[in-house]
């Protein structure tokens, strides 16, 4: 059967409305395009804010205060009975799902958290120490304390708490099914957490003294009374790689003691390079120490 076959300039049908459907569509594509409202802007909007570089607060008596700026980093450690696939230091950061990711330019609540494999400071992972009532800006923090942790998310309007609450069945880790750790944007009992000492020995000689910045501690929520870990045996993929899962559970070990899942640093700037932290500040060089050593040996009869 014989078919003609024509450009599209010659006019057929209904071509007079296909015209003005054709105009009506690239109107609405530049005005989205203008407005930052298409998919790829919305995304880039996100991510933007999620990696741009943020500074951390730089501590001049060695303890953390309501307001500073911090990474909360677990340290890297190795679990003796196996099973580990997750190694080296992590950092809490922010992980909205991936799929929201893709087409939204904006972070939705209640937001899920993990422990990225990065420890520079960007605006996923850097987290506000708050104090309760507002009036303590400033003031050392100190072991036994109710503190919130917050974050901007890199955003200038924003802000987001860290909380919890027991698990239940429509409600747990993805993958471990403990406690669960998300975001959220309303601050309440729920967004409270207790810093203590990481030696039960010593955790009751320790309370109401300053908790010091860049040493590890337990990090403990005041509704469960359970700790944050690093659950390093759970990877999760996410829209930025492979991540560690993080959950409220106290691991203890035969001792009763906690295990290194539930050790965290809250870790401040490196005041000689804003773009790094303490703990990637390297020591004094030993060769400074050979003046005062060879004092020493003249002074001694």
């Amino acid at each position: 059967m014989a078919r003609k076959n024509y450009r599209t300039c010659v006019r057929m049908g209904n071509w007079n409305e296909d015209i003005f459907l054709e105009e009506e569509m690239m109107k609405d594509f530049l005005e989205k395009r203008d407005k930052g409202q298409l998919l790829i802007q919305r995304n880039r909007i996100l991510i933007a804010n999620l990696l741009k570089q943020t500074k951390l607060s730089i501590t001049e008596d060695g303890f953390i205060h309501y307001g500073d700026k911090v990474l909360v980093i677990n340290p890297d450690c190795e679990d003796p009975h196996g099973g580990q696939v997750v190694f080296g230091r992590l950092a809490l950061s922010v992980t909205p799902e991936e799929m929201k990711a893709h087409i939204s330019n904006d972070i939705e609540v209640p937001c899920e958290v993990t422990a990225m494999p990065g420890v520079s400071p960007i605006g996923r992972n850097t987290f506000i120490i708050l104090s309760l009532d507002g009036n303590a800006l400033g003031e050392p923090i100190r072991y036994g304390q109710n503190f919130g942790l917050a974050t901007t998310a890199g955003f200038d309007d924003k802000m987001l708490y860290l909380g919890s609450d027991h698990k239940t069945m429509m409600k747990s880790a993805k993958k471990s099914w403990l406690q669960d750790v998300y975001l959220t944007d309303e601050f309440t009992y729920l967004t409270f957490w207790q810093a203590t000492y990481f030696d039960p020995q010593l955790r009751i000689e320790y309370e109401g003294f300053p908790v010091p910045a860049n040493t590890k501690i337990v990090i403990k929520h005041c509704h469960t009374n359970q700790a944050l870990a690093a659950n390093r045996k759970y990877s999760l993929r996410t829209y930025f790689g492979k991540e560690c899962e993080v959950a409220c559970h106290t691991h203890l070990d035969s001792h009763k003691s906690e295990k290194p899942l539930n050790y965290w640093v809250l870790c401040t700037g490196d005041p000689s390079d804003h773009s790094s932290i303490m703990l990637d500040r390297p020591n004094p060089s030993s060769e400074k120490t050979i003046p005062e050593e060879q004092a020493v040996s003249t002074d001694a009869p």
